[in-house]
Formats: structure tokens, sequence, C-alpha cells
């Protein structure tokens, strides 16, 4: 779904039987759906066949740089290939079930042998160890669902900033300690997210860099004798640049450490804002309207609209968290070389948290998207909970009235207010020009230190534009050089075979 879309247009067709719930007469979002109880679309596929095509990725590179090298027989290489590529045509269905007694690749590569024989399938590991292999193939089996997260991460940004556009002019007060604080808008609230959500995309974009390194050459931990080029792999297999030292090539995976800790920083700011829409949309506080495909009914009480996406969210955006400490723990003990710890047990908590702060991203999109406020109670609050206090001890200290001294004064105004069931306004008296306590007229002047204001706010908008932008460029950089690879390596595979 594109970030312009609402929840609403998500829906799936049902039948009266599915939605009818009771109070709700429409079914959950579609992508919702999926992700809570169907067929997850940002699930990881950790099955054979996924294995062997990315290993096979980069056997074709390995090769065709050996056959460019003069290290291997053209026509032994045509030969591989061939046979790699029928393997490919029909999902490995030669090799996946096999017994793999040492692994899938040795199994994978027996296979090889047996079917062009020794002379011929005992060229394809040459030059190379499964130490290098598999901290390559990690790297490329990382992309998929880590560009599945940029690019959802930069459509959670895109509705923030339109729905935070749209709103700019919804006051609402802000809450600290769960009181009402100063008036602010919902648009500077979701401006407030917003930048969250940036710092984090940023943080992801940061923590892939290590992942664009090659390690392919590195062999088992000292590197070859064999001439390789680590050159010409990385560019047929999309990488920045090869790895300058082998040793860090095979014992690190620092790069999972980094994604792991940059998911839990984003989860959390995602989670935080969870919990505000859980309060927020309580009867209690109606301060907002969740459409009914974002909620659910009670199996038991006809009357409920329970917003429980938002509680997965919750547990989804904490899944890096336990990641990271589970990867980290594994490889803490793990002596600096290869180690099955750091590249099998550690990288084995990548993949469910990639998948479930994916998740939560959506949820909260959705959230951002389809979630309406509800003016008239937002400046109900705003004004019955006295938020323009502050804003009136700054006129005063600007008359002249040191802070302190206003703040008492002040505090000692909406007593008498609370206690004749009065506004502040009509407390303060002559104080101030009528209207200038009303929320909306403090949120206009707000305009200083990243306020509400409407040259703060213009402001905001501009700068978050510029940070989508950038971030934006980025991240279509990094799947541009990977697409335009795989396209390279697939016609340098062609041409080979056509040799």
């Amino acid at each position: 779904m594109n970030a312009a879309s609402t929840p609403t247009t998500d829906a799936h067709a049902a039948s009266a039987s599915e939605v009818d719930t009771g109070r709700l007469r429409t079914p959950l979002a579609e992508t919702a759906r999926q992700i809570l109880f169907g067929e997850s679309p940002y699930a990881y596929d950790a099955g054979a066949a996924a294995e062997l095509h990315t290993i096979s990725e980069v056997d074709r590179a390995h090769l065709l740089m050996l056959e460019r090298r003069g290290i291997a027989d053209p026509a032994k290489v045509r030969a591989l290939l061939a046979e790699i590529e029928a393997l490919r045509a029909t999902g490995f269905a030669g090799v996946r079930d096999r017994p793999a007694p040492r692994g899938r690749y040795l199994s994978y590569e027996s296979y090889l042998i047996e079917r062009l024989g020794a002379d011929t399938g005992g060229v394809l590991h040459t030059g190379r160890s499964r130490n290098d292999l598999n901290a390559t193939t990690v790297r490329l089996r990382l992309r998929q669902p880590y560009a599945a997260l940029l690019e959802e991460t930069r459509q959670l940004l895109a509705v923030l900033r339109a729905r935070a556009e749209e709103h700019r002019d919804v006051v609402m007060p802000a809450y600290t300690h769960r009181q009402p604080a100063v008036p602010i808008t919902y648009g500077h609230y979701l401006l407030g997210l917003a930048n969250a959500v940036l710092w984090g995309l940023d943080g992801l974009l940061h923590a892939g860099e290590e992942m664009d390194v090659n390690p392919l050459g590195a062999g088992a931990v000292g590197g070859t004798s064999v001439a390789v080029d680590p050159e010409h792999t990385t560019r047929l297999l999309g990488f920045r640049a090869p790895a300058p030292n082998s040793l860090h090539a095979v014992a690190s995976r620092d790069f999972v450490l980094r994604l792991l800790s940059a998911t839990g920083v984003l989860g959390v700011g995602v989670a935080r804002a969870a919990q505000d829409f859980s309060v927020w949309t309580t009867e209690e506080a109606g301060l907002l309207h969740v459409p009914d495909d974002l909620v659910g009914s009670s199996s038991m009480m006809p009357q409920k609209r329970n917003p429980f996406p938002l509680e997965h969210i919750h547990g989804k955006a904490a899944a890096p968290l336990g990641g990271y400490v589970g990867a980290a723990s594994a490889m803490l003990t793990a002596g600096y070389t290869n180690a099955i710890a750091v590249g099998t047990e550690a990288v084995a908590h990548l993949w469910p948290a990639l998948r479930n702060i994916t998740e939560a991203v959506v949820l909260m999109r959705l959230f951002a998207d389809g979630t309406r406020p509800v003016p008239a109670r937002m400046a109900e609050r705003a004004e019955q909970g006295y938020t323009a206090a502050t804003h009136l001890a700054e006129r005063l200290v600007a008359d002249g009235v040191p802070f302190r001294s206003a703040h008492h004064e002040v505090g000692r105004m909406v007593l008498d207010g609370l206690a004749a069931g009065t506004p502040l306004d009509q407390v303060a008296g002559g104080r101030l020009e009528p209207g200038t306590l009303a929320p909306a007229a403090v949120v206009a002047a707000t305009d200083f230190g990243g306020g509400p204001g409407p040259a703060s706010t213009r402001h905001a908008l501009d700068e978050l534009d510029a940070g989508l932008d950038r971030l934006g460029t980025a991240v279509d950089e990094r799947r541009r050089r990977w697409a335009t690879a795989a396209d390279e390596l697939q016609a340098q595979v062609e041409k080979a075979l056509q040799a």
C-alpha cells in the first residue's frame, strides 16, 4: 500500500458473516490482517531453496571472476554455470532435499561434482572458503528484508509528514506526566514523531554500511594465494567495496549488532507513539478516532471497539531489543576469528527482529494514516487543562515581572479558576487582551524554540522534507546499485553460456 492510501481503501472484500461482529461492519485493513492473521508479506524465507539461490549468486560471480583472471578453464566455467542455471530454474529441486551431514553448501557442491566430475565440479571452490562464502551470503540474504524495512520506514515518514501538515492547526494539549501541559497542535505532535523516525531511518542506513563490504577473497581467515579479484566480484554482486582485511571479513558480524541496535531505537520510538495512541483513543480521553478497519470487537461484548493492533505494535517493536541481547550474548565469548557462534547463532536473531520491526512500522503507518483527531475534544482539553498558564507567566515576564514571581502568581490564578470553575482568561482579568489566552492564540505565538507556531511549523516541515530527500536518495542509490549489479551478473552469465 502506498503512503497516500488510507486503511479503508486497504480493506479486503469480506462476506457479511465475516464482517458482522456486533458493533463493527467493516473488516480489518488487508495489510493489517495479513500481518496479524495471515501470510505476512514480511516473513523471511529461511528454506533450503532460498539459501541455495543466494549461494548460487555468489557462485556465478566467483566463477566469472575465476575465468576472467585465467584461474579456471572457460569450458569448465561454462559447464558449472549451465548446471547452476538449471538448478536455479527448478528451485534447486535436485539438491534441496539431499542429506546434508556437513552442511547444505557441501551437499550442493557434491551434487555438482557428481554431475560434472571432480575435474569440473571441484573447480567451484577455488580460492574460497565456506567462511568468506557465509559472510557474503548473509549480506546478500539481508538485502531484501533490509530494503523492505527502509522503504516501509520511508513510507511511514511520508504519511506522518502529510498528516502533520493536514492537522497543523488542530489544537490539543501536549502532555507531561500524562497531564495537560501546554497547547500544541496534533500536527506538531506528528512532526515530533516524524523527526524520531527520520533519525531512525538515518540510523538504519548507517548501520547497513558494513553489509555493503564484500568479504569474498578472505578465504578461511587469512586470504588466499590464488590471484582472485575481489574488485570484480564486488561489482557483480553490488557491493560498495571489497574487505581490506581478511580476518575482519570473516570474524565480524558487527553489522548485525548495529542493525539490531538501530532497529531497536526505531522500535522504541514507534512503541512510544503507539502508547500515546492507545491512551488518546480511549473513551475517557476521546482525542482520536480510529476507523472500524483498524479495530476489533470482543467475542463476548458487542459494544467493544478495541484498537488491538496497537498492542501488536508494542510487542513487535520490542523484538529487536531481545534480538540484540541474544546476538551480542552469542558473540561475546567467541574469539576474534571465524566462529559459528558469531556467523550462525548470533545472526539467527536478526531475521525475526527485522520482520517484527517492519510489521510494527507498517501497522503504525496504518494508524497514523487512518486515525483522525477529534478537534472539539482536543480544544476542550486544552482549555480545561489551563494549558495557557505558561504563556500567561511569560507575558507577565514581558511586562517586567520576574519569572518565578510570575510563576507563583499564575499558579494562584489557576487555583482560583479551578475553585470557581472559570477559564484562565477570565481569572486573569484585564492583565492581557481578550483572546490572548485562547489555546489557539497561544499556539500562534509559540514560534520560538521549535514550537507549534506557524513559522516554526513551516520550518520544521521544510527541514523534514530536506531530510526525506537526502535519506531517500541514499535508499534509492543502494537499491539501484544492487539491482544494476544483479542485471549485470545475469547478462555476464548469459554471455558466458553463449560463448
